[in-house]
């Protein structure tokens, strides 16, 4: 059977747990060489296996550290005892509904509690991070053209009680209590970097722009005082939105597309999203938007969801550290369980 193209073909493609095994073994391992996660040797063998119940356990022997170990291991479903076929079905809907997928919905398509889905769903919010702000290289150059700009995330204040609303306009003013997100769009690329800032101060911006742009570039914002210094190392010019929202080539109105996208997804269908956690939807956003099918770059469902599938080596995410429990001073970590905190 071929590789599934749209969402019937996979979920029929996935309901073999064999053929899902054999699909996620060719992900992890394109080059057909399975290699152990833990020591990287090549040297080991493959054992079939049953569970007590008497399910099918695939693993494999490494004769390098003399250790057992699955396809799940060093990766995000690490420890799940969900099958594969679940997992990757729960991947293909993440990465290809435009936006995005609520726990509920998981839940009930693919059989598990909704409290496993959202743990499901955080987990592969993971593996789609690319941490891109100064964890990556950077963007622009010469004769490339670049937005910047920021937003704010959190209910709408006509919708709130009049107590509510004094309360929060004393601690920020109209943004009070909503959450800072600022991101970079490259127009030759078609790319977006996006991330939650501390502030909107002067120094916060422009480092984050400082740190993602090539010095020499031309980078377009709002008239907002947190980027007027940009000058110094880049062409810089910006648009008054109190007059106009386009001014020949000056605007930031891609950046206004992808929050729209952003927004819409968070309002829409995840409904309320705590600031803790916002850096994951973020990200979840970003690759759908750097993925999307451009004339360029015709990429299909099964392109975005092998894409996604190849990032799921070396993240882990536990429920701890997705709690926030691991902050509290009655848990020890174990070592083994200790995981990698993943940075804005």
């Amino acid at each position: 059977m071929t590789a599934p193209r749209t969402l019937q073909e996979a979920i029929v493609y996935f309901s073999d747990p064999d053929r899902a095994f054999d699909c996620a073994v060719k992900l992890r391992w394109p080059d057909g060489k399975v290699h152990c996660p833990r020591c990287s040797s090549e040297s080991n063998y493959h054992i079939r296996s049953k569970t007590k119940s008497g399910k099918p356990r695939r693993l494999w022997l490494c004769r390098g550290c003399n250790r057992q170990f699955t396809i799940k291991v060093n990766t995000i479903f690490e420890d799940s005892a969900l099958p594969m076929d679940k997992w990757m079905m729960a991947f293909w809907m993440l990465v290809n509904c435009k936006n995005g997928i609520s726990s509920v919905e998981i839940h009930k398509s693919v059989g598990v509690t909704q409290k496993s889905a959202w743990f499901m769903l955080q987990r592969l919010r993971t593996a789609l991070s690319n941490r891109s702000f100064g964890f990556t290289r950077k963007m622009g150059g010469p004769n490339t053209e670049l937005e910047a700009d920021e937003t704010y995330i959190g209910g709408l204040t006509k919708n709130m009680h009049k107590d509510r609303k004094a309360r929060l306009w004393k601690q920020g003013g109209m943004h009070g209590g909503k959450t800072a997100v600022q991101g970079i769009f490259d127009r030759e690329a078609r790319q977006v970097r996006a991330h939650v800032v501390p502030d909107v101060k002067r120094e916060t911006l422009q480092n984050a722009v400082l740190s993602n742009v090539k010095y020499g570039s031309t980078v377009y914002t709002d008239d907002a005082v947190g980027y007027d210094l940009l000058h110094s190392r880049f062409v810089h010019d910006v648009v008054n939105h109190a007059e106009t929202y386009v001014k020949g080539r000056v605007h930031t109105n891609s950046l206004e597309n992808f929050w729209s996208l952003l927004k819409r997804g968070l309002r829409g269908t995840y409904v309320a999203v705590e600031p803790f956690h916002l850096t994951k939807y973020i990200d979840e956003q970003v690759f759908r938007f750097n993925n999307r099918a451009t004339k360029d770059n015709p990429l299909n469902d099964s392109d975005r969801f092998t894409l996604a599938m190849s990032q799921v080596a070396g993240k882990r995410l536990t429920y701890a550290d997705l709690t926030g429990k691991n902050e509290s001073p009655r848990h020890v970590p174990t070592g083994t369980g200790e995981t990698q905190q993943v940075p804005f």
